[in-house]
This record gives C-alpha cells, structure tokens and sequence, in this order.
C-alpha cells in the first residue's frame, strides 16, 4: 500500500490569467521532467502543457493536460486545467476524477468570477484543496486582502502557513511559519532552496503570524488546543499533522505564497502537494451496484437516485480486487480515439477485454499509454489510483469500465447546458461530409458542444458556451479538417417557462381499418419555483388502474419530447410538472404508441397554449477591470445593455466592477471596451442564471 499512500492526483484550477499553466512548467522543471522552461505568452518555448497550435497562438489553456512527475519518494498525476468559463467542463471532468487540487489566485486580482465556479466545481466532488496565491512581484500585490477574499467569498477557513517577504518588486521570499525558518529561491531559475534563520527584523512579525496560525488550527485540534493553553510549543510535525487532517476534512484550506513567473515559492507547493493533499487510499469513492433496482426516472445521476441504500458499493484502491474505472475525457485523434481512464479499483492489462456498465458492450485493451502532455510511453499494466491513457476503444466521457466479477456504476459528471447557438454551413458543398465527420469527433470529445438541426430551416447548428468556445471550434474546422465553412448570427439558447397551472383532459383516438390508437388523460401542469433548478418533473397519482402500469413511461416521454419546442419560439420548455391523476384506456386499441401520443398532444395542442409562457434569457456574471478615469462611461455602457452593477472596488487606480449582463447583449462588448478605455480595460464572464427577459427583447435574444 505504500505506492498508494505516495501516489498524489491533483489538478490546478484557477481563474484566467492567474498563472496556472506557468506554475506546471516550473512544477515540470524542478521534478526534472523538463530541462527548459517555457512560456505561455509566446515570448520563448512554448509551454509544455500548451501544445495545441490554437493555445500557443492565443496564449490560453484550451484543453486539460496530463503529466506525471516525482517529487521526493512521491510520485504526482498533475492535470493543468484552462482558466476561461467557455472551457469549464475541462475542470469539470478533470476535478470529477482527481483527489485533491491546487487553487490558484492572483495577489493582485484575488478571488475573481472563475475563481468562484472552480471552487463550486470542488465542492461538488469533495476535493480537499490548497490554496497558492500567485504573483507577488506584481505591483499592488496585497496577500492579506486575498487571504480574506477566500473566507468571506469562498466560505472556508483560510489558514496561511507561510508569509510573504516583501510584495511587488520588493517581494524576495518567504517564512515558513511552521518550521520558522526562512526561505529563498537562488540560481538562474530558483532551483536552490535556501532555508536561513529568520531575520532579527522580521522576527516579531512572523512570531506573531504564527501564534494567529496555530490559534486558528487549534478549533480542530483538541491536542494542539492543549498544547497552546500549556503554553508549550508543537512541534512541526504535530502542526502538519492536524494540518493534513483539517484539509481532508474540508475544514480549512491552507495557503501558500510565491511567484511561479519569479521562480519563487514553487518547491514549496509541490511538498504542500505531498504532505496536506490525500492519496487515493484517503478518499472513499462509492459505485452503485447494477443489480439493485433504480427509480423510474432512469439513468444514474450525481448523487444517489437509487430506491435501495445499499445499491452503494464501496470501491477500495487494491489491484487484487475486479477492474472500475472512469472515462473521463476523450480525444479523437487520427488513428484512433484516446480515452483518459481513472482506475479506481483493480488493474487495467494490456490486452485484456472489460466491459462497458452502461451498455454492457466489450472492449479489449489493445495499448496502454502514460501521458506527458503530448508525449506518449506505452505501458503494459496500470494499477489503482493511476490516470492512464487508452488508445483504440470507443467510450463516451463519463463512462464506467467494470473488469470481470463486478457490475457497478460510478456516479456520472456535471455537464452544463450551452448557451450559445450558430448556424454552421460547409462554403463548398462537397465539404459536407467533411464538416459531419468533424462535428461528430468536437461533439465526442467534447460534452458541452452540442450539434442540432433546426426543423424551420433545416440549418445545421452548433452550439457551446460562448462566443470563444465555438471560435475555436470553427478554428479547429479550418485547421484540422480544411473545411471552410459559413456561420450566421450568433443565437442565445433562450429558455420558456409557464407561469399559470393548467388543468388538461385530452383523449387521443386514432381509428383505422385494423386495430386502432387510444388513450386518455387527466392532471394538472404545475409551473415549478423559479429558483428550481429541475427542469421537468413527472408525478403519477392514478390509482385503481385506469391507466396499466406499463404505460406510465410512455406518457411521461410523450411529455417530454414537447419540451423541445414551445409557443415562443425554438426554445426548450423548462421549469414545469405535470401530475397525472386519472385516464382510461381501451383493452385492444390502447398501447404505448397511443399514450405517448397523447402525452404529445396534449403537451402542444392544450397545456402550452394556455400555460402564460414568458422567455427566459441566459444572464452572464461580468467582472470588468478598468483604469479609474474610465468608470462613468463604463458604467453608461452597462446601464444600455440592460446590465445590473452589482460591485465596485476601487484597487489603487484601477476600478473592478461586477456585473450582471444579458448574453444576448455581450457580442461586442470586447470592442467596446477597448474603445471606452483606450485599449486599458479587461473583462471576464461566467453564466450566471436564466432570467426572465424583459419585454420587446425577444427578437434581439433569438
């Protein structure tokens, strides 16, 4: 078990620009995976981890990237996360897998709006996290302010186990308050840690820092609480004990300092990564047993939707025990799709053939491969707790692979709903099959990248999470597959909802030469609560057996299949339930066809129509930073795109507003905010919510 309780899987997730993918570069070079340091602004060598053309090009992080290295006598999986909202389901999927992270926050901008939805994205999953707060040599770096921002905005116990000498330019080191001794990073590129006695000047300073540091662990620590009220001084590794035990437990989240650009504070990371983060024999992970019964409503979801509590099956990190692993991520390439596995039970061998949960369907394991970036080694067998990569079989994101002598389930991923829609045309129509081939690899590749078609035009359309997403896609199109193609005007992928019950009695009677269609129901569609994030719930109340069991599932898809569509426009239907109280139906003449064409038709023809629909429209969270001069004209803007200001900050000179702006508004704002501050101002945006459009908007959202 000592592989197990040495191996570490974490990601490193922050908001965009805070400097990730340049602390995995110096993360690389200091394990000795890499000999050279790149950089992510196109100003030498590329990053390691940034090896797709359209990320060097752009400067950002497209896609999550796996690497392995050694640190010590511990082996680190690192999965290097992008930064934009558009790309969220990359840090989605890698947090589902991984079992602890690294939060990276800048000095100087903080806790920002993409800081918030990858610290929602680890809560979901239970992963215990460190913080770093990055860039301390930039002018008007203030650590403290940050250290507050994580407990006032991110709702968790912020516990500094270092402290910063110096900030800006002055910032030369750190002190490290456990061991009370400080550090320095020496040599060209900060590989020499130098650890001294604490400067007389700075002694009081970081004695005070630590007294607040031990106080603050005490509250988890009835030992440490002790040893304080005795006035005896713990020794570090009794510290770093109730430390590790604390960030297990999500009740605090310890933070560290430095600057990855500056080459300073990177070594002390990845020992943090060793000493605080679990091991995969730290975590407990749960499938649920195939052979238990489910619920009516259907597949497994995040969370436990079975009838039966014990349909949960503990799974444990032994190689002696049957094969469950995840697919978490998948890549088409062209000679074969590349599918990222996390083995959570058993071993995976080279050759061998397991089975896919979901649709029972075999596969073989014909190559194994250990991932570094884009940099490939083949391996025969990988063990529990290993991210491994999959070369030649077919498995969707999010699948479970099961060995022999098991049949579980793990629990799925989150996945967001698309906001944006565009109309996409090959320019040479002998492109199509073309443009089909590479829609279909982006949409198995990626579960936000959804492809429909319109059924009023006839328009194929693309759809993602927002403006850059599709770019890239369409950038893709023209590299990869050299298809040009036409696009329309970007469309919001708008939301209806009722906002009246109706009461429904519809009887469905089709009569033909040979045996007939017939159906009847009765109920009610009830509008759900606007802060309801369920979509559509189906509720049946028949008793006596005025409609056989076995037609229930009929009626409810019949439902739902009317969903796509309602009377405002090309819209899904969201927000409503439908209770079915009564219904009759024929012995030779009623079937599932005949109720599931009911359900349709009372759907469109009776319920919709008189349900009061009004148009949702998706609103974005804006987080604008702008010199201070600039902040009226600004705000004017904001006030003409219907946007509601919801802070300012006023950070030295510069002025930080948060927003919340309608999409359907957000097209140009890029421009337009260069024009307004002289090519000075930046923005940022996440989905916030969908809310009701206001009146006369509905052209402008469709």
């Amino acid at each position: 078990m000592s592989r197990i309780h040495n191996l570490r899987n974490v990601g490193i997730s922050a908001h965009i620009d805070s400097g990730k993918t340049t602390l995995t570069e110096r993360v690389l070079f200091y394990c000795g995976r890499i000999h050279r340091m790149g950089d992510v602004k196109g100003r030498g060598a590329a990053a390691t981890m940034d090896f797709d053309p359209i990320e060097i090009q752009r400067g950002i992080t497209i896609s999550s990237a796996v690497t392995q290295v050694q640190w010590n006598d511990h082996r680190i999986n690192i999965i290097d996360t992008p930064g934009h909202v558009d790309f969220t389901v990359e840090v989605e999927r890698s947090l589902r897998v991984l079992d602890g992270a690294i939060l990276v926050l800048c000095a100087v901008g903080g806790v920002q709006s993409q800081s918030l939805t990858v610290d929602r994205q680890m809560k979901r999953y239970g992963v215990p996290r460190i913080a770093f707060i990055n860039k301390m040599d930039r002018a008007g770096a203030a650590p403290e302010r940050v250290v507050r921002q994580i407990e006032t905005r991110l709702h968790t116990v912020a516990v500094p186990v270092q402290l910063p000498i110096g900030s800006g330019e002055s910032f030369e080191g750190l002190i490290d308050l456990i061991e009370m001794q400080q550090i320095r990073f020496e040599g060209m590129y900060g590989e020499t840690v130098v650890r001294a006695p604490i400067p007389e000047q700075l002694t009081s300073m970081a004695f005070t820092a630590r007294q607040a540091m031990l106080e603050r662990l005490s509250q988890f620590d009835d030992q440490l609480l002790a040893c304080l009220v005795n006035e005896e001084v713990p020794s570090a590794e009794q510290i770093q004990s109730v430390i590790r035990r604390a960030t297990l437990a999500h009740q605090i989240t310890p933070v560290l300092f430095g600057s990855a650009f500056r080459n300073k504070g990177v070594q002390e990371v990845l020992t943090a990564i060793t000493r605080y983060l679990p091991s995969p024999a730290d975590r407990k992970v749960w499938a649920y047993d195939q052979r238990v019964p489910v619920e009516s409503s259907g597949r497994p979801k995040f969370g436990a939707d079975r009838t039966q509590e014990e349909a949960r099956v503990e799974l444990a990190p032994e190689t002696q025990r049957p094969m469950v692993s995840m697919a978490f991520k998948t890549v088409v390439e062209p000679f074969g799709q590349l599918t990222f596995l996390r083995i959570y039970q058993g071993r995976v061998v080279r050759g061998q053939t397991y089975r896919l949960s979901q649709t029972g369907r075999l596969v073989r394991i014909s190559r194994l491969v250990r991932i570094h970036a884009s940099e490939r080694e083949d391996v025969d067998t990988a063990d529990a707790g290993d991210l491994i990569g999959v070369v030649g079989i077919d498995a969707p994101s999010g699948a479970t692979i099961c060995g022999d002598g098991i049949e579980c389930q793990l629990e799925s991923m989150y996945v967001p709903e698309p906001v944006l829609r565009l109309a996409i045309a090959p320019v040479d129509r002998n492109d199509a099959p073309r443009l089909a081939k590479a829609l279909e690899a982006f949409r198995r590749e990626d579960p936000t990248f959804r492809v429909l078609s319109d059924p009023a035009t006839g328009e194929t359309l693309i759809a993602g999470m927002g403006q850059l997403h599709l770019d890239v896609y369409l950038e893709k199109l023209q590299r990869d597959y050299q298809c040009e193609c036409l696009t329309g005007t970007p469309r919001v992928a708008c939301r209806q909802r009722p906002t009246k019950a109706v009461e429904f009695d519809y009887m469905f009677r089709k009569m033909t030469g040979g045996p007939g269609q017939f159906g009847q129901i009765r109920g009610i569609m009830e509008p759900l609560p606007e802060s309801s994030e369920t979509t559509f719930e189906f509720i049946d109340e028949t008793r006596g057996g005025c409609i056989p069991r076995e037609y229930i599932p009929a009626i409810r898809l019949g439902f739902q299949e009317e969903l796509k569509k309602g009377p405002l426009g090309e819209f899904d239907v969201v927000g409503l339930r439908i209770v079915l109280r009564d219904g009759s139906y024929h012995e030779q003449d009623s079937s599932d066809l005949a109720f599931r064409l009911c359900a349709r038709e009372a759907m469109r023809n009776v319920i919709l129509p008189r349900a009061a629909m009004e148009l949702l429209e998706p609103v974005m969270n804006v987080e604008i930073e702008i010199p201070q001069q600039f902040q009226g004209a600004v705000n004017g803007q904001l006030g003409r795109k219907r946007g509601l200001i919801t802070s300012t900050e006023q950070r030295g000179e510069t002025c930080l507003i948060e927003a919340e702006v309608p999409l359907s508004e957000m097209f140009h704002f890029a421009s337009e905010l260069r024009s307004l501050t002289q090519g000075q101002g930046q923005f940022t945006m996440e989905f916030c919510c969908y809310r009701r459009a206001r009146s006369g908007q509905g052209a402008s959202v469709g």
